[in-house]
């Protein structure tokens, strides 16, 4: 009977303002049963695992810990950043301000994480795009308003601009199409598991013993 070999087991905490989409996007994930009619509570706590493809003969798992979103002013708790092996950040484009958000978030896991150089991605949720509004009866008051779809491609710019200054790698995705979430996750659990090159040190002690040996 052929078996999958179990790798290792990576924890990842997914966080952001609220309601830029995180359930949805771990619900689409791990699921697949998400789509435009469906409805979410905001959420408190809640833990996915999923077993990923390595493409090294065995199965890594991540443990992916959806957490409540934040608003104005508040940090993640602090267990939130002691726990993590990696961290997934997620924004709206629609939303400025859930950008903004990402950089305190990060900020406050490099001054409070003791490991670092700690894997981080960051997910722009395309789902959260607003569907257009109606024309409206009244005329318009004034014509200074920036077009949404240029509002988010500014957005889009500016975090992919900070993701490069940080170093941490940017991904647009959508909640409603889960094969754009496959590759965020994959390459994150790569990240925290990268594969182990043989060591050399049994050969180098057995040329130093033999050496030792020729020397008395």
């Amino acid at each position: 009977m052929l078996t999958t070999k179990i790798g290792k087991v990576g924890k990842v905490l997914i966080c952001g303002m609220k309601g830029v989409g995180k359930t949805a996007l771990l619900e689409q994930l791990i699921y697949g049963n998400v789509s435009v009619e469906t409805e979410f509570h905001p959420t408190i706590e809640d833990i996915y695992v999923a077993s990923v493809d390595s493409g090294r003969g065995s199965r890594e798992i991540l443990r992916l810990h959806d957490s409540a979103g934040l608003q104005g002013k508040a940090q993640l708790p602090r267990h939130y950043i002691h726990f993590p092996d990696g961290f997934a950040l997620v924004y709206d484009p629609t939303d400025p301000s859930s950008l903004d958000m990402l950089a305190d978030i990060k900020q406050d896991i490099e001054r409070n994480k003791e490991k670092k150089d700690v894997p981080i991605i960051v997910l722009a949720n395309m789902r959260s795009k607003r569907r257009e509004a109606p024309p409206s009866i009244f005329p318009a008051q004034h014509t200074n308003s920036v077009n949404p779809a240029n509002q988010m491609e500014i957005v889009l710019n500016r975090a992919i601009a900070w993701c490069s200054r940080e170093r941490i790698k940017h991904y647009t995705v959508n909640a409603m199409e889960r094969p754009s979430l496959y590759d965020p996750f994959i390459n994150l659990c790569a990240r925290l598991h990268p594969p182990q090159t043989k060591s050399t040190f049994p050969q180098l002690r057995q040329v130093m013993q033999k050496t030792q040996k020729s020397d008395v």
